[in-house]
């Protein structure tokens, strides 16, 4: 398999390994979801527009192959795991007050915070009752304990919203719940239902929880740097909200002590306007690069995890996803 360089490239060779598994959770994922509800099957057709990537249904198949082989619960659980990521991207527009994901209105702006609150409830609990549909409650329990540590995540990051002193182990505490949390459980549901090894299960779940956290730090590096046209989301919400992320943490670290104090009077008076101030520091600090050389380092601690399954397609597409995953503009 060559050096993939780009997400399109990725997805290719994902097709090729996975695409009949990627069909059948995706068919489950829409059988499951529809409603005689004429306004809740109004909601979901209009979330079925901003469904992006499908990461976390990915990593749970390739986890399964390269664990072992693939079984008919893979793809019941890859569907599950992305009814839960979505009801946490609905729940996360109200949180953030976001206006579009994927180019689409978002369900509070296309409707109201109260639908997608409710809207949020009902995929969170219809994922459970797939979940509950396997042979044994063990997905269940698993993606319980996990989907209340994503709560978790979101539940510190609210408790420290105008917190311009966070530090960076709160972030991380942050952000291993609310986004490594969920690819990590995706990856440990693969290997544990292909009857992995306990040490296998354990490197896919280590795997899937740096590149999460890769993910997010990549994530809030473009929400400084990207544009709104090519992510396809509302950008500027962390500076709006008042939420640091890495790139801002260290950059207040950075500063001096005057010079910090104003930038924290400026990002409370301003949010998301003080943006090209903050852009002009990082970049002149140096921030954005130490940024994603984390990132970076944790997608290389990922991919060596994976050396302890045996040499397949599907390992390699797991170690090529944390850097391209990384190294994108969307």
């Amino acid at each position: 398999m060559p050096r993939l360089e780009h997400a399109s490239e990725l997805l290719t060779w994902v097709e090729r390994e996975i695409g009949l598994q990627l069909l059948e959770t995706e068919r489950t994922f829409e059988a499951e979801l529809e409603s005689a509800n004429p306004f809740v099957a109004d909601i979901i057709a209009h979330t079925r527009k901003f469904r992006g990537k499908r990461l976390r249904p990915i990593l749970l198949l390739l986890a399964g192959k390269a664990a072992g082989g693939l079984t008919t619960s893979h793809p019941v659980l890859a569907a599950v795991v992305e009814m839960i990521h979505t009801a946490t991207l609905v729940h996360d527009d109200v949180l953030d007050v976001a206006d579009v994901r994927r180019h689409v209105a978002t369900v509070n702006v296309r409707w109201n915070n109260e639908t997608s609150v409710l809207y949020g409830d009902y995929l969170f609990t219809h994922a459970f009752h797939l979940a509950a549909s396997l042979e044994t409650t063990e997905a269940c329990r698993v993606i319980g304990r996990a989907t209340n540590r994503v709560c978790e995540g979101e539940l510190t990051q609210v408790r420290h919203r105008g917190d311009l002193f966070l530090n960076e182990s709160t972030y991380f505490e942050i952000i291993d719940g609310k986004t490594a949390e969920l690819c990590a459980v995706a990856c440990w549901l693969g290997g544990r239902y292909a009857q992995a090894e306990d040490r296998q299960i354990a490197a896919l779940e280590q795997y899937g929880r740096n590149l999460g956290l890769a993910f997010q730090i990549a994530d809030d590096v473009l929400d400084l740097t990207g544009t709104e046209e090519a992510v396809g989301k509302t950008l500027g919400t962390d500076l709006s909200q008042q939420k640091l992320t890495l790139p801002i943490i260290r950059l207040l670290h950075q500063l001096s002590g005057s010079s910090a104090r104003d930038l924290r009077q400026q990002i409370q008076d301003e949010g998301e306007q003080a943006a090209p101030e903050v852009m002009r520091l990082c970049r002149e600090e140096g921030v954005l690069d130490s940024t994603l050389k984390t990132a970076q380092d944790l997608a290389q601690e990922a991919t060596s995890l994976l050396n302890i399954l045996p040499a397949s397609p599907a390992r390699q597409l797991l170690q090529q996803l944390p850097r391209v995953a990384v190294d994108r503009s969307c």
